[in-house]
């Protein structure tokens, strides 16, 4: 692929592009809002159900069943 091609498929391209980013970057923190709300609601069902759930790990957002 050439040097203009590459060009003319950014200028051809460039409102679906910068629309597509637009979106992406919202719903990255709706998405995070939600992940983080689930989470809260897993550990108060968990709580409300004297069930033990595993928090040690801070990479896994899962939070599994002890």
């Amino acid at each position: 692929m050439q040097v203009t091609d590459l060009i003319n498929l950014m200028v051809n391209n460039g409102f679906a592009i910068a629309v597509a980013a637009y979106l992406l970057i919202r719903l990255e923190r709706q998405i995070d809002n939600l992940s983080s709300s689930i989470n809260r609601l897993n550990t108060i069902i968990s709580a409300k159900l004297g069930v033990a759930i595993d928090t040690d790990s801070p990479n896994d957002d899962s939070h599994n069943v002890a």
